[in-house]
């Protein structure tokens, strides 16, 4: 009998083992974050992101979700590398793992113009390089050891002690320059409104840039944004994309970059619209193509097989859920769950 009893065992074990990891944003108008972190981790997913842009800090929302996870990990994607110092970024990250024990990631990246300067009251100057040394110096204060100096072009600091900290750092990259940011310093890459069917291309450059600084790419953790909304109307479901896809088009132009490499007169029909004050013509003028290549959109099972298909694209290795903002109760709950791990 006992063949018989191990036999089903090691087939799990190998279901389990082979199972791709998936992690989900938190929804920028989710009233209960602790609450949602709850769900998600019970429901399997394996990471939790908190953005940030207003309203919301993301350090504090994550030390309410440590407080009601045990095992799911937790990040920021994204905290800006304008309005807090590196020194600052590490020590709130440091906070975190301190309570959380191994499950903290930190994500970085440069948010928008817009933001940056009309938000925060700073010059939006020189993004890569403030991503490559936010980055480069942060990972040091976590991560290093003994004593951290840096003297780089926007930073210089001397003579203060390393934080013990193993925390991972990703940074959002859209733009060659930027992903050559990420190829030099980061551990991981979170790719936002890059057609999914380019990340490989895309992520060359990374490899590219790592092999040049002696790092393994392999070891750069792939995690893209999947904007995703389930819903038995399809039509809903890809106008809550529609909506999502306009937003980010039109107000970043890093954004419209990247869905211009595969779609150059529908991003920049989109952008012109948005620029125009014309929201609902920017929403129109995102297609079903850009809809299909951008995001998971239908019913749930149709939806399944969407996100399963971008999850078997060779490159990724953990892609993010993201139920956009003022997506319908009924879509956000239904997307949560249909996309969830045990519905794998």
């Amino acid at each position: 009998m006992l063949p018989i009893q191990l036999t089903p065992l090691l087939f799990i074990r190998t279901v389990v083992a082979a199972r791709m990891p998936t992690g989900i944003l938190v929804p920028n108008d989710e009233p209960d974050l602790a609450a949602f972190a709850e769900r998600a981790e019970s429901i399997g997913y394996d990471s939790l992101w908190c953005g940030e842009l207003w309203e919301r800090d993301a350090f504090v929302a994550l030390a309410r979700a440590v407080e009601r996870t045990d095992e799911i990990g937790l990040g920021t994607a994204i905290a800006n590398v304008y309005s807090r110092t590196p020194a600052a970024l590490a020590q709130a990250a440091a906070t975190l793992e301190s309570a959380a024990e191994g499950r903290i990631r930190l994500g970085l990246g440069t948010s928008t113009r817009k933001a940056i300067e009309d938000l925060h009251g700073m010059a939006f100057e020189n993004p890569p390089r403030r991503l490559h040394e936010t980055t480069e110096l942060t990972r040091a204060f976590l991560q290093g050891s003994g004593r951290v100096s840096y003297d780089g072009e926007l930073f210089e600091v001397a003579d203060f002690p390393a934080l013990d900290a193993d925390v991972p750092v990703y940074t959002a990259a859209l733009g060659p320059a930027m992903r050559r940011a990420t190829g030099r310093t980061a551990e991981g890459w979170l790719p936002h409104n890059v057609p999914f069917e380019d990340l490989s291309t895309d992520f060359e450059t990374i490899a590219e840039t790592a092999h040049e600084r002696d790092r393994d790419p392999d070891e750069i953790t792939v995690a893209p944004y999947v904007p995703s909304a389930v819903s038995e109307d399809a039509s809903r479901a890809r106008a809550t994309l529609r909506s999502h896809i306009a937003y980010y088009v039109g107000s970043g132009e890093g954004y419209r970059k990247a869905v211009a490499k595969r779609f150059p007169e529908g991003a920049d029909a989109v952008a012109e619209a948005w620029r125009d004050g014309n929201r609902d013509e920017a929403r129109k003028a995102v297609t079903d193509e850009m809809v299909a290549a951008l995001g998971v959109a239908g019913p749930p099972a149709e939806a399944r097989e969407q996100f399963d298909a971008i999850a078997s694209i060779d490159v990724i290795d953990e892609p993010l859920v993201v139920v956009p903002t003022g997506a319908a109760e009924d879509i956000k709950a239904r997307t949560v769950e249909a996309l969830s791990p045990d519905n794998q």
